[in-house]
């Protein structure tokens, strides 16, 4: 199942939702998945005109794979132009992610500061690609592509602070316009920035996911590569914490991500 026909199977019923296991990242069900589908059980909710500005997303558990689970969500308050919203992932009675999501529309103030100009980045083409290797890298990655621009591929001995590139859905997906859906699975889609220390296998994992998107969204659509970087601040203890940021291909500042992620190597 493409990410589009995910989407639209939490659209319709929420509360029976089987992600295949082609969506797996190791045992699990694929994080950044997860997330876009609570966001959209979350924005069902939603008053129209406030958009998302931020989730803060805790992994619990495991989500079980070729199994149905209940994509809930709570109004925990709807002011005079922000709504709160709790999300929940439930699966055989257990708690498999918890979502805080907050939505506002936009207020006039004279506040406007532009955001830090994006990185520099070496264009698509020359950038390496990690390819999709049944049995080798995690299940999901034969839907969504990316590229390697900073730093090094996981467990190459790599000791940069940073890591990025390009990052897309992978294959001939149906054309749409980019969703904070979507911009979730890409966000995610990027191994810990702490795997490419290792020079050998270990897993990994995010703990907590706080985002941030920039509204307006910028016009994106399925097809086009968004520019990615993240940066460690620290680690240590098997705890990793990182910063990460994404752009459109223009430069255009569109999410902010912060990572505590878990490493068990």
């Amino acid at each position: 199942m493409e990410l589009c026909e995910l989407l639209q199977a939490v659209r319709d019923n929420p509360g029976s939702v089987v992600v295949p296991a082609t969506w797996g990242q190791g045992r699990a069900g694929f994080g950044g998945l997860v997330a876009a589908l609570v966001f959209e059980s979350m924005r069902a909710k939603v008053p129209d005109g406030r958009p998302l500005r931020s989730l803060a997303i805790t992994f619990v558990g495991p989500l079980a794979l070729d199994t149905p689970a209940s994509f809930e969500a709570e109004v925990l308050r709807e002011g005079k132009a922000v709504s709160q919203m709790l999300g929940r992932v439930m699966q055989d009675g257990q708690v498999v992610t918890i979502v805080q999501g907050s939505f506002g529309a936009p207020r006039s103030s004279v506040v406007d500061v532009a955001a830090e100009p994006a990185p520099s980045m070496p264009p698509v083409e020359a950038c390496q690609e990690l390819p999709y290797v049944p049995g080798v890298t995690p299940e999901f990655t034969r839907y969504l592509a990316m590229r390697w621009g900073i730093g090094g591929l996981p467990f190459t001995g790599n000791r940069s602070r940073e890591m990025g590139g390009w990052v897309r859905q992978r294959g001939e997906v149906p054309r749409e316009p980019m969703t904070e859906a979507h911009l979730l699975a890409l966000v995610d889609a990027w191994p810990p920035a702490v795997l490419p220390h290792l020079k050998s296998f270990a897993p990994g994992s995010s703990l907590t996911w706080t985002i941030e998107f920039i509204q307006p969204l910028p016009d994106l659509d399925s097809h086009d590569w968004c520019m990615y970087r993240a940066v460690i601040e620290h680690a240590r203890d098997g705890y990793g914490h990182c910063a990460a940021a994404l752009w459109t291909p223009a430069g255009e500042l569109v999410a902010l991500s912060r990572q505590t992620v878990t490493v068990f190597g």
